[in-house]
């Protein structure tokens, strides 16, 4: 079975689908080398939480920094990670029908202590985010480190390990999630498949 098969599947049955190295560790290497994560203190900005207007920076309820991804200007390593999410898509309109169009992603680094509380992707007053999908970006990451994604359903909390190559891809209007504090720098590429064209075109 393919990765995008795999996806697929996980979507359909559960919602929520992890598959183990969706990019090997030479990809997430290269990914690693470029600026934006070898100082990302230069190169990103803390994120905010709400949409539009209502947007704020809160680090009592997220502490992560953000670059949103350009494809047109995205490096060969982080382009060739766009391009496979573009597959993703087109494989996901042929078999489940989402009527996908478009992504956004950016570059996430949580310094070490910070956190994302429980929320969900999607927003009350704009519902085109119709899946998350995150590839963690961690070599050799310890569970001792802390950093899980912490995922609620309808049993027990499940806790994800961020190590590198994984990809998590969930449904953004149902699976409400939390990303707990680390010892250590916890990087991915996060990001959303929605059902319109983005607006980071206009950027």
């Amino acid at each position: 079975m393919n990765w995008d098969e795999k996806i697929a599947d996980g979507l359909a049955e559960e919602g929520i689908v992890v598959v183990d190295e969706f990019l090997s560790m030479p990809e997430v290497r290269e990914i690693l080398s470029l600026p934006l994560f070898r100082e990302p203190e230069n190169h990103m900005r803390f994120a905010g939480i709400g949409h539009g207007m209502e947007r704020q920076v809160n680090e009592a309820i997220r502490g992560d920094m953000i670059k949103w991804l350009d494809r047109r200007t995205a490096p060969p390593p982080v382009a060739a990670y766009l391009s496979r999410i573009e597959s993703l898509i087109q494989y996901l309109n042929r078999n489940l029908f989402l009527s996908l169009k478009d992504y956004e992603i950016h570059a996430t680094a949580y310094p070490p202590g910070t956190f994302y509380k429980r929320h969900l992707d999607q927003f009350k007053r704009d519902d085109h985010r119709k899946l998350s999908v995150i590839c963690y970006l961690n070599p050799d990451w310890q569970s001792q480190w802390g950093g899980q994604l912490r995922i609620f359903g309808a049993g027990e909390p499940r806790d994800i390990i961020p190590i590198a190559g994984r990809l998590v891809c969930f449904r953004s209007d149902q699976i409400e999630h939390e990303v707990l504090p680390a010892t250590a720098l916890r990087r991915s590429l996060t990001g959303w498949l929605l059902d319109q064209l983005s607006d980071l075109r206009k950027l």
